[in-house]
C-alpha cells in the first residue's frame, strides 16, 4: 500500500552488490586493505571480507569487479547552501530567493552534490523541510540532508539582506522577519521563541549569525552580534531541545563569545588565533572552514559576482583561513569540511580538497569529510566502511591518501557514487547506475 501511495520510493526488492578485488580505506587508521570484497544488502554494509577466487553468485545481487580500485566512504559537506540554486548572476537574488524558482532549480543542485561523491550534505540555512523529506523518499536524489531552516540573526546582522530603506514586516514588527537564508530575531525572549520555532519545524541543528560575513551590508568579519544573554538563551533552548548550535564567527571575539555561551561548532573561523584554539578543543567545540568560497570569489571562475572592491578582503581571508585550520589542527581541534558556495559557483565544491591539502595530511582532510563530521552530526552508522554501516560508498581512480587534491576532479576521480545501496552513478565500464 505505501509504494501504491508513493510510487516514487526504493523497490524492496533492489539489487544487492558484491564489490570484489576492492582497496578498501580504512579512514580510522589510515590504511588501505586490498583484495578486499565488500558486500551490500537493505541499503547496509553487510560483510567485509579478503575472499580468494571467484565469488558466489546469488539472486538478486550484482557482482562488481573493482580491479583494484579504491572504495571510500561517501563523503560530507558540513556547510552548503542548497536554496542559493544557480540561476541568477546577482547575488542578491541568490540571497533572498523566489520560493517557487528556487524550489524548482533545488533537485537539479541535490542531484549535482550527489555526483560528485557527498552523500550527506549539512545545509546551514535556506533549506525547506519539505525537501528533506523528498530526499528521504528518494523524489529528490541528492545527499543525505541535515539542515538549519533558518539560520537566526539580528536585526542588521549578517544575514539581513534589507536595504536601509526597507522597514520591518508590519505584522511582526520586532521579531521573525524572515530575510532569505536568516530570520531576525532580538533579545533573550525572542532567541527562545524562535529557536524553539526552528525546532517546531524540523530544523535538525540550530545556525546562528554570530559575527559580520562578506556579503551583508553594514557589517564586517570583526563585528560581534548577539550579546552574551542572547546566545546562551538559544545554545541552551536548542540543548533542551536534543540538539546543538553552531555559530558562524571569524574573529577570536565572536568565536570566545559563542564557545563561552554554550555553541558546539564554529563555522569558518578564518582570523582564530591560538588562544581561542586551545578554548575550543577544551571544550571539544567542532571548526568547519569554508576556503573555497574566499578562494572563488577572489580570483576564481565565477569572481565577477561578488563585489570588486572586497577582493582583497577575500584574500587576505583565505591566507588566515589556511592559517587557522594549521593552528586548530596543533591545539586538537576537531575539523571538519566545508564550502559555503552559493548559485552557480556550486560546481567547484570538490575544489576545497586541494585547498586543504596545503596545511592538512590528505588522511586529515579525508576524515574531515568523513568521520569527524559523522561524529559531529551524531550519524553514528555513517562516515565509515565498517559492517553494519550504511552504504554510503564510492569508488575512486586513485588512492585518496597519496593525493587527496585529486578528489577536486570528480569526473575523473570518481567512477561510482553509491547511497543507502542504491547505485546513483557509474564511470565504471558495464555498471550501470540508477541517475546516470
Amino acid at each position: 500500500m505505501e509504494h501504491f501511495i508513493k510510487p516514487w520510493l526504493p523497490s524492496p526488492t533492489e539489487p544487492s552488490y558484491t564489490f570484489i578485488n576492492a582497496s578498501v580505506v580504512d579512514v580510522v587508521s589510515g590504511t588501505v586493505h586490498s583484495g578486499s570484497t565488500v558486500r551490500t544488502r537493505g541499503g547496509k554494509i553487510e560483510s567485509i571480507t579478503t575472499a580468494v577466487g571467484s565469488p558466489v553468485l546469488e539472486d538478486g545481487v550484482i557482482v562488481v569487479d573493482l580491479d583494484g580500485k579504491y572504495l571510500t566512504p561517501g563523503l560530507i559537506d558540513s556547510h552548503v547552501h542548497i536554496s542559493g540554486t544557480p540561476g541568477e548572476s546577482d547575488i542578491g537574488k541568490m540571497l533572498k530567493p523566489e520560493e517557487i524558482m528556487t524550489a524548482f532549480r533545488i533537485p537539479y543542485v541535490c542531484r549535482d552534490m550527489l555526483s560528485r561523491g557527498f552523500t550527506t550534505v549539512r545545509d546551514c540555512g535556506g533549506a525547506p523541510a519539505a525537501l528533506k523529506s523528498a530526499i528521504e523518499e528518494w523524489l529528490v536524489p541528492g545527499p543525505r540532508l541535515l539542515r538549519a531552516g533558518h539560520a537566526l540573526t539580528q536585526n542588521g546582522g549578517h544575514g539581513d539582506f534589507r536595504e536601509a530603506h526597507e522597514s520591518q514586516d508590519p505584522e511582526c514588527p520586532s521579531c521573525g522577519h524572515f530575510v532569505g537564508l536568516a530570520r531576525i530575531v532580538d533579545g533573550v525572549a525572542e532567541a527562545i521563541h524562535k529557536t524553539r520555532d526552528e525546532l517546531r519545524q524540523g530544523s535538525d541543528f540550530i545556525k546562528v549569525m554570530g559575527s559580520g560575513g562578506m556579503l551583508t551590508k553594514r557589517t564586517t568579519m570583526e563585528h560581534t552580534q548577539f550579546n552574551p544573554e542572547e546566545m546562551c538563551a538559544i545554545t541552551t533552548t536548542a540543548a533542551a531541545g536534543g540538539t546543538y548550535t553552531t555559530v558562524h564567527a571569524y574573529s577570536p571575539e565572536s568565536i570566545q563569545q559563542a564557545v563561552n555561551n554554550g555553541a558546539s561548532g564554529i563555522e569558518h573561523g578564518n582570523f582564530l588565533d591560538r588562544d581561542t584554539a586551545k578554548l575550543m578543543a577544551e571544550k571539544k567545540v567542532y571548526l568547519t572552514p569554508t576556503l573555497v568560497t574566499f578562494a572563488i570569489s577572489a580570483d576564481g571562475p565565477g569572481s565577477d559576482m561578488f563585489p570588486t572592491e572586497k577582493r582583497e578582503v577575500y584574500r587576505r581571508s583565505l591566507k588566515a583561513g589556511l592559517e587557522a585550520i594549521k593552528v586548530a589542527a596543533e591545539e586538537g581541534v576537531e575539523i571538519c569540511f566545508g564550502t559555503d558556495l552559493l548559485g552557480p559557483v556550486g560546481i567547484f565544491q570538490s575544489r576545497e580538497f586541494a585547498l586543504r591539502a596545503q596545511v592538512q595530511t590528505p588522511l586529515d582532510v579525508l576524515r574531515s569529510a568523513t568521520v569527524t563530521p559523522a561524529k559531529m552530526m551524531g550519524l553514528k552508522d555513517v562516515g565509515q566502511i565498517k559492517e553494519g554501516f550504511v552504504a554510503d560508498l564510492l569508488v575512486l581512480e586513485s588512492n585518496p591518501l597519496d593525493d587527496i587534491s585529486l578528489l577536486g576532479q570528480p569526473e575523473k576521480e570518481v567512477l561510482g557514487v553509491m547511497k543507502e545501496g542504491r547505485l546513483c552513478f557509474s564511470r565504471l565500464e558495464g555498471v550501470k547506475a540508477l541517475l546516470n
